[in-house]
């Protein structure tokens, strides 16, 4: 459209939206991108064939084989980095395909890494299974006693963070940890999952690599398994382009077109999961069968000033910690009295979700320092008020439960 402005000068909803459109040929062209299902991609002739093939040495987004993605993958990468502001956008099979992605290709044999310790829990399984045995050195460390920087080693070649972190959402102070890392030339790589790259800009605030699980907001209908990688910079894209090369990874044609219909509408679905949560949120600070709640919008929550400082809003996970002397099995009570909330271990769908964290999982988090059960919700796009309503008869379920065992 001649005057049209330069996509980069848009606002970030009308960039998200448009950002992988597809172009008019013929005077139109459908809104959406096509899925465009191959394994194999022809040429006119050989010579066709090498230009093609030198084009792609060269660093150009070009498909030589059905593995490289094609215009729907093209699209959905052009979204997620246009929601990044980002270089560059690698898509893999699952969130933490895109997590060991990141650490395999920033990572050799004798490296260190730096890990806040409440990091998504299957990190550690990486680590455990595959990185010690390609003797690569995970440290984990906690980002509240602010002692971190201490434990850069020479050998140290990645800090790799999560905020807000998984179940209890620590919030980290981003631009700090990242002007300590980049004085010793160390990147960071982030976990953006909880904010589906739309309340939280990492890259913005200091981080080389954002990670996210587009299984939960981006796709936003539980029904894609999928992650995605996106860096800042040429430097970082040619580093995860070798492995990702290297690893074979790849989606599926029709899993990147669900992304991409759901990253068009993130803006909105997320909006109303913020304003969900928070009145379940200050519902539950209110309830006397809680000890505390865990919400960084919250006032009470511990990381609220980081977050209002460096977020634009907040999703739909909160935890809530039962009142202190509450056993482990009251919280199994609690979820199995629900109704609108299934029992799941993912989120980010349209629907509410339970979920009691496990002991082991919570001491994982130096913050956590309580032995009452903690259970985790997804607030998702019902009416809050009756959820509110289903929270307060399980409570009751509880309480019953306890005062039988007590009589």
């Amino acid at each position: 459209m001649s005057g049209a402005k330069d996509i980069r000068e848009l606002g970030a909803a009308t960039r998200l939206l448009h950002a992988g459109a597809p172009p008019l040929r013929g005077g139109s062209g459908p809104v959406n991108v096509p899925v465009v299902r191959t394994s194999t991609v022809r040429f006119e002739n050989a010579a066709a064939h090498a230009d093609h093939h030198r084009r792609r040495a060269a660093g150009e987004r070009l498909a030589s084989y059905g593995r490289h993605g094609m215009d729907t993958h093209r699209a959905l990468e052009d979204a997620v980095t246009a929601l990044e502001g980002g270089h560059r956008a690698f898509l893999a099979p699952s969130g933490l395909a895109a997590i060991t992605l990141v650490l395999v290709a920033l990572l050799s044999p004798g490296d260190h890494a730096l890990v806040s310790d409440s990091v998504y829990s299957p990190v550690r399984r990486v680590d455990a299974t595959l990185l010690q045995r390609l003797g690569i050195t995970l440290e984990y460390f906690s980002p509240s006693k602010n002692d971190w920087a201490a434990k850069i080693r020479r050998e140290t070649r990645l800090v790799y963070v999560e905020s807000p972190s998984s179940l209890l959402y620590e919030v980290l102070d981003l631009p700090a940890l990242s002007a300590v890392a980049r004085q010793h030339g160390i990147p960071i790589a982030t976990d953006n999952t909880w904010s589906g790259g739309w309340f939280y800009q990492p890259l913005k605030l200091g981080a080389n690599l954002s990670i996210q699980a587009a299984t939960k907001y981006i796709a936003g209908h539980s029904d894609v398994m999928q992650g995605v990688v996106v860096t800042d910079s040429p430097e970082w894209t040619e580093k995860i382009s070798t492995a990702y090369e290297a690893l074979g990874l790849t989606i599926g044609a029709d899993d990147a077109y669900l992304a991409l219909r759901g990253v068009r509408t993130l803006p909105v679905r997320l909006a109303q999961h913020q304003r969900h949560a928070t009145q379940v949120a200050q519902w539950l600070e209110t309830h006397p069968q809680v000890s505390r709640v865990f919400y960084p919008a919250l006032p009470s929550h511990p990381g609220h000033a980081l977050w209002k400082r460096d977020f634009s809003g907040a999703s739909g996970l909160v935890s809530v910690a039962f009142e202190d002397g509450v056993e482990a099995r009251a919280a199994d009570t609690f979820v199995d009295a629900l109704h609108h909330f299934g029992i799941g271990a993912s989120w980010g769908g349209y629907e509410s979700l339970a979920l009691v964290a496990s002991p082991e999982r919570l001491r994982e988090h130096s913050v956590w320092t309580g032995t009452q059960p903690v259970v985790r919700l997804h607030i998702g796009l019902e009416d809050p008020a009756d959820l509110i309503a289903d929270l307060d008869q399980a409570f009751a379920r509880v309480a019953a439960r306890d005062r039988l065992a007590a009589a």
